[in-house]
């Protein structure tokens, strides 16, 4: 492969990333057009009627996050596609705090503003609305550090949804129930300026973790369901931690010696592709022995599509870097105007940096698509769940608004159902009069509102091909977010900013 001119390279980047120019074309095909082998010896078996029909394995997408908060699990695409296979019986984690949700949701917290201050704000009401807001993400806080959502889970009931969010491939192998429940009982600090309760990642672990036992891991718990009557379908859905930190914090960490080690990875915001090759190849190990008919192994999204990531041109606004390219010079907070951003002032990432996630995300999919390949010759029912196809098929600002860039890449759209074929990609924005952009991503910027889940749950009965469509005419009406946009969210945002970039983070 042609190597890129140097204007499009990062020179930091890791000599085993292969940076390219161009999307790759979604994947159509479930199966990779791989048939199945004959069975190879010591496959493991499962029941003509497994005990548990569907067990999803994942990060923040899988538990169910939405606008800062795992809240309204029975809406997560996991329990959507339990729904639409029929399962009568789909146990999911619930979170409720004062303001709905772990560790913040960011959508109740508007709307208790609003009830104060109406929908716009006055000179003196902008002066006023912090404090409030930090009255309110405080209680919060309290809550969960000290009060009722500091308690020991509850152990008699095992999910068939095991997403954590903010995991990555190295915690689904290693981080246990107890390791969970000390991060949990960690002393804690009342913190005036505190958003975000401390150890929230370990309660939210501890939950789903704790009723498998203290030295249960996510795959685990999996193996532990299929050992118990079998899986029917266990979807597995991570690697999107290995690079999502990139952009929430706007810099780049390449992962170096430690990425494998849960005290070092911290450390590291974007996995080198041969590193996350190693990791991945130990979770399709552990895969392997579990007790499941059929498995789909999802792809990374290229997370730079994410409106928390905000492209922009301050010396051409609204222009990408070059005609037909698919970034903006520069990526920053979706709070920033582009009138009034400035790189020496403003945190971001620049187009060659995005670049190189974006290529190291594709090489990520590379193994994962190599173990589904190896795993059908071996006449396992191992597919695809193509989530990197699907986010790119979405893209408003980097291709939909843009036919330059649409022509250049190849760019194939995914057309969305009638109900919501208004929605799309954007940083959310609504005031008194409705929505003016956005619908599919919440208003962290990072994780789908309810009918972004349903087009991931879709994708799953797609690649499964069966089950009942989803019915997004019922499902937008129970998007609260899409069907009553919070009127003070435009007038607020400015203010709400420094609060907001503290936990946007959860992946």
């Amino acid at each position: 492969m042609a190597q890129l001119p140097p204007e499009y390279l990062d020179p930091n980047t890791p000599p085993d990333v292969v940076v390219t120019d161009r999307i790759r074309p979604p994947i159509e095909e479930p199966t990779l057009g791989e048939p199945l082998g004959r069975p190879a010896p010591g496959l493991p078996t499962v029941p003509d009627t497994p005990a548990h029909p569907l067990v999803t394995v994942g990060d923040s997408l899988t538990h169910g996050m939405i606008s800062g908060a795992v809240l309204h699990t029975e809406l997560s695409w996991p329990a959507q596609v339990a729904e639409r296979l029929g399962i009568g019986s789909f146990p999911v984690p619930s979170y409720n705090g004062p303001l709905g949700g772990l560790p913040l949701n960011i959508e109740e917290l508007l709307r208790k503003l609003q009830s104060r201050y109406g929908s716009d704000l006055s000179l003196v009401e902008k002066l006023g609305l912090p404090i409030d807001v930090q009255r309110l993400v405080d209680a919060n806080e309290d809550y969960w550090e000290r009060g009722p959502g500091h308690a020991s889970p509850r152990t008699d009931l095992r999910y068939a949804n095991l997403g954590i969010y903010g995991w990555d491939v190295r915690d689904a192998l290693s981080y246990t129930a107890g390791r969970a429940a000390a991060g949990q009982g960690r002393p804690t600090k009342d913190e005036f300026t505190g958003a975000r309760p401390e150890n929230d990642n370990d309660i939210a672990a501890n939950s789903v973790l704790a009723p498998f036992g203290g030295d249960a891991t996510q795959l685990s718990s999996a193996a532990a369901h299929g050992a118990d009557g079998g899986i029917g379908v266990l979807v597995v859905v991570l690697g999107a931690n290995n690079a999502l930190g990139s952009v929430t914090a706007k810099k780049v960490d390449w992962s170096q010696a430690g990425y494998d080690n849960l005290d070092e990875k911290h450390r590291f915001n974007v996995w080198q592709p041969s590193h996350f090759a190693a990791e991945y190849a130990e979770l399709v190990r552990a895969v392997r022995g579990i007790p499941a008919r059929t498995v789909l192994l999802a792809t990374v999204p290229h997370v730079t599509i994410a409106p928390i990531a905000k492209g922009v041109n301050p010396d051409n606004p609204g222009q990408k870097w070059r005609d037909g390219s698919r970034y903006f010079p520069f990526y920053t907070d979706p709070w920033v105007e582009e009138s009034a951003f400035r790189p020496g002032r403003h945190r971001h990432l620049t187009h060659q940096q995005a670049r190189a996630i974006d290529s190291a995300i594709d090489q990520y999919n590379d193994s994962i698509l190599d173990a589904i390949r190896a795993a059908r010759r071996e006449g396992r029912d191992w597919r695809v769940l193509d989530l990197c196809g699907v986010l790119d098929g979405l893209s408003f600002r980097r291709f939909a608004s843009d036919a330059a860039a649409a022509e250049a890449n190849g760019w194939v759209p995914r057309a969305l159902p009638a109900p919501i074929a208004d929605l799309d990609t954007r940083f959310f924005s609504s005031d008194a009069t409705g929505r003016h952009a956005g619908g599919l991503f919440g208003l962290d910027g990072i994780h789908p509102t309810t009918c972004g889940y349903g087009i991931i749950a879709q994708a799953v009965l797609d690649a499964l091909g069966t089950g009942q469509p989803v019915d997004f005419a019922a499902l937008r009406g129970r998007d609260t977010l899409n069907a009553n946009p919070p009127a003070l969210l435009d007038a607020a945002l400015d203010l709400l900013s420094p609060f907001l970039s503290l936990f946007v983070s959860a992946g």
